[in-house]
């Protein structure tokens, strides 16, 4: 009997998701950072073994207060994610349990399997905290399955991956044995150097930006790849070149050594900074840039 279907990861920002996502696939496909609501596409993540071929949908973090068209939108990826799952996979933190955690586990279909992962264990030196825990989210739903993992470091993860497989209906494998995502390696290049340009500016830089691939041609030896990163205003162009242009080289080598590691061969990045004012102010606008 072969199984095949969707996974959706869902939960509220900066509970590891992205982090769960590469791990379930053994490669970085979903950015990671430490500022709320990194994630903002839909990726699917392939898992694909003798028994089961799994198709993790990786989501945006869900926020109670969506005051922007940006945070609206994300949102309704969140939610949808879920409602085009077979099996839906609640993460949390271990270390607390809010109430955009409730809210969630209330908002997440009845119809269909609902695990809750409890992620972060290994930041959790009082086990009673994580029995507390459990407890409260018990009150809010029922779950199929409650499992104490850490995406950082694997714990319980293939435990994870063996109750998720379980619960997919049966049927073919969609992708190739060799496949890890539904996403392009276009896309994928635009992502991690998004990550980067957080990582690297932090707060700096306000939540209204991004990154757009105006150029990628792929040789048997070279990827060429152009990438544009998009600022609202003038004054925050600097902001990302940094002193004598620094900045943005830094940003440019990083995301180059890892475009290298993903692409198993060399890369040629060259970055620039464009003002697009209000590009994430209305949703016509967001989906020019390829927000769903």
């Amino acid at each position: 009997m072969h199984r095949c279907g969707h996974v959706a990861i869902v939960g509220r920002p900066n509970v590891g998701k992205s982090t769960l996502l590469n791990r379930l696939v053994g490669q970085k496909l979903s950015i990671t950072s430490d500022r709320p609501q990194t994630t903002r596409h839909r990726i699917v993540g392939v898992v694909t073994r003798p028994d089961a071929q799994l198709l993790f949908l990786d989501s945006p973090g869900y926020q109670v207060r969506a005051a922007g068209a940006l945070d609206r939108l994300l949102n309704r990826t969140a939610l949808q994610a879920a409602g085009d799952a077979d099996v839906i996979v609640m993460l949390c933190d271990g270390r607390k349990w809010t109430q955009v955690d409730e809210q969630i586990a209330r908002l997440l279909p009845a119809d269909r399997p609902v695990l809750l992962a409890v992620n972060k264990i290994d930041a959790v030196a009082d086990k009673a905290r994580l029995v507390a825990l459990v407890e409260r989210a018990r009150r809010c739903r029922e779950f199929d399955e409650i499992v104490p993992i850490s995406a950082r470091t694997g714990r319980q993860v293939d435990l994870l991956l063996d109750l998720c497989a379980a619960r997919l209906p049966e049927g073919p494998a969609q992708y190739d044995a060799d496949a890890l995502t539904d996403r392009s390696e276009r896309f994928l290049a635009g992502e991690l150097i998004r990550e980067k340009l957080f990582r690297q500016l932090g707060d700096e830089l306000p939540y209204a930006s991004t990154v757009e691939i105006e150029r990628f041609e792929e040789t048997p030896k070279l990827r060429r790849i152009h990438a544009a990163i998009l600022v609202d205003r003038e004054s925050q162009r600097p902001i990302v070149l940094g002193a004598g242009g620094e900045r943005i080289k830094r940003i440019a080598t990083e995301a180059r050594l890892d475009l290298e590691k993903l692409f198993g061969g060399k890369v040629f990045l060259e970055l620039f900074v464009k003002v697009k004012s209000g590009w994430a102010s209305s949703e016509q606008s967001l989906r020019a840039y390829g927000y769903e």
